[in-house]
Parts: structure tokens; sequence; C-alpha cells
């Protein structure tokens, strides 16, 4: 499965077992991340594929992490001295601030990997094209 597979099923994911399962519409997240509510079906069968800032959006209504949209052998745990650097650090914050800069971590390890993903041409998948 390549990355954007991976991102669409996410989100279908996330959004078919929202509410222990209960589940939401296409149309009630597009209404609640104000997108059209053909936008959310593209991102589900990976016709388009969601910004980042799309993706920071998701994963703040849905409470997970920006990183849960990667599949895990692209997400590495490096560990170095500037990581433990900033860890002493955000020992010290507010647990709001420390929300905040966790988020705003995701964001930019997202943008790492999802940068230079290219969009899907246009048309069904698999398609025969003209």
């Amino acid at each position: 499965m390549d990355l954007l597979d991976h991102v669409a099923a996410k989100i279908r994911d996330l959004r078919v077992s929202y509410n222990s399962g209960e589940g939401l519409s296409q149309e009630s997240l597009a209404t609640h991340l104000k997108v059209a509510p053909n936008t959310i079906s593209r991102w589900e069968t990976g016709t388009y594929r969601p910004s980042l800032k799309d993706l920071e959006r998701i994963s703040r209504f849905f409470g997970v992490s920006m990183m849960s949209f990667f599949p895990p052998d692209m997400v590495d745990e490096e560990e170095d001295e500037n990581l433990k650097a900033l860890l002493r650090t955000a020992r010290q914050l507010h647990p709001s601030d420390l929300e905040e800069l966790r988020k705003y971590a995701e964001f930019r390890r997202a943008r790492g990997i999802y940068q230079g993903k290219t969009r899907p041409k246009p048309g069904r998948k698999g398609g025969k094209q003209k």
C-alpha cells in the first residue's frame, strides 16, 4: 500500500469508527472540517490528496496524532542530542503548551514525509486513459 492509499484508508477508518463505532457520515465530517462533502469522498478513495493542513484538522477533530496517517515504516524513531534537549525543555512547559508543541512537531514531521508526493492523475483509479 502506498502512502496516499494509507492516508485514504486512515481517514475512512477514523470516520467509520467514530463515536465508538457509530460512525460519521461524509457529509457530517465535511461540515465539521468546512469542506465540500465530495472532498471527503475523494480523500477516502485517494482521488484527492489532503493537504497537511487538512490532515492536521482531521487529526484534531478525531483526537489522533498526525503521525497515525503514515505507515509505521515511514516514521522512524531516531533519538539524538537535539531531541534530548527538546525533551528537557518540554518537561518544563505547561501541559497545554506541551500539547501544542507536540502537534507542531507532528505537523513538521508529517510535512517531511508528505512533501514531494504527487497527486494522482484525474480520472478513475486503474481506469483506462485515452
